[in-house]
């Protein structure tokens, strides 16, 4: 797994590539903490297109995530779910919890 970080103006955006599993998912919830509690940046935005799987150390590290975005008042956003993502986060219920968007220019736009 690969993560890179671009920003604009107020919002970071992390590219993730590869695979969230236990393994991985915790750098994805060091770097998204640290974007809220740390930087403070007010809204971040995970590029999930080229992630083809993340199982539910990937979906706790995502709600903690949204957790410390709400505890701050930023947004945690995400797009490009592949169908796999998009699954695991209906079938845990927690779909409509996140905002998600297709592509990331209705992401920034949000």
């Amino acid at each position: 797994m690969q993560i890179s970080t671009r920003r604009f103006d107020k919002t970071a955006i992390l590219d993730i590539s590869g695979d969230i599993d236990l393994a991985h998912s915790t750098e994805v919830r060091r770097m998204v903490l640290s974007e809220f509690r740390e930087k403070r940046t007010p809204r971040v935005i995970l590029n999930l297109n080229d992630v083809n799987y993340i199982d539910s150390s990937a979906v706790a590290s995502l709600v903690e995530g949204l957790k410390a975005s709400r505890d701050v008042g930023s947004r945690l956003i995400l797009f490009g779910l592949s169908p796999i993502a998009h699954e695991v986060l209906q079938l845990s219920r927690l779909l409509k919890m996140f905002e998600i968007y297709d592509t990331e220019e209705l992401a920034l736009q949000a």
